[in-house]
């Protein structure tokens, strides 16, 4: 978990502080403790801060707010919701495709969100690691804190950004948030247990672009390669 080249300049440059405190070495070190064991920790290392390396802090448009990574293998890439290319769709991002599909007619197969990313949508996990096969193994020890402190500085540095809280955790999560100052949609989560309770109709993708233009002059391209 070394902070150096693995996270963009930017967000480490507003992320230092955390860096530096006691509860990211704990963190650190429970890691470490884990990896001794023989635990495989998903995403691998290389990209558990592939979410700030993909959108910038100064590009940041739209806040898409997960739980914690995918624990099989070959899933898991650093964005929340999404897999790596070639993988089976998990559950919640059928769902997911099937709203947006609804909303804004737009048809997606991949499961990589990267060029969401890379268009300003922080796919952000609220926890950014996970043993292999075991949900949740990893909450609880300090990346909650973590990403508390992204949500804030974003809240305060960025401007008119969308966040999408889908779920009681991140809306819990978004307590923060000004919202006269952003727009915040919520729903319930897309996974099967809840998505018929809002999330399907909820129309968040066409809400959010309405919003961006108004304010940024261009939405996002929800359309994948």
């Amino acid at each position: 978990m070394n902070a150096g080249p693995q996270i963009e300049a930017s967000w480490l440059q507003a992320l230092a502080a955390e860096f530096n405190k006691s509860y990211m070495q704990v963190l650190k070190q429970f890691l470490l403790h884990e990896k001794s064991q023989g635990h495989v920790i998903y995403p691998p290392s290389a990209v558990i801060f592939n979410a700030f390396n993909s959108t910038l802090l100064t590009q940041v448009k739209v806040v898409i707010l997960g739980q914690d990574p995918y624990h099989g293998p070959g899933q898991a890439h650093g964005l929340s919701f999404s897999v790596q290319p070639g993988t089976a769709l998990p559950p919640s991002l059928k769902n997911i495709y099937r709203e947006l599909e609804t909303d804004v007619q737009v048809a997606n197969s991949s499961g990589d969100l990267s060029p969401w990313a890379e268009q300003g949508v922080l796919l952000l996990n609220s926890v950014l690691t996970v043993r292999k096969n075991f949900a949740a193994s990893h909450r609880n020890q300090g990346w909650e804190t973590f990403t508390d402190a992204v949500i804030k500085i974003i809240n305060a540095q960025c401007s008119h950004v969308v966040f999408m809280l889908w779920g009681s955790y991140a809306q819990k999560k978004g307590q923060v948030i000004d919202t006269d100052k952003h727009l915040v949609l919520t729903a319930p989560h897309p996974s099967p247990l809840s998505a018929y309770r809002g999330f399907f109709g909820c129309r968040h993708f066409s809400q959010a672009n309405t919003y961006l233009k108004r304010h940024h002059g261009s939405g996002i391209n929800w359309q994948l390669p």
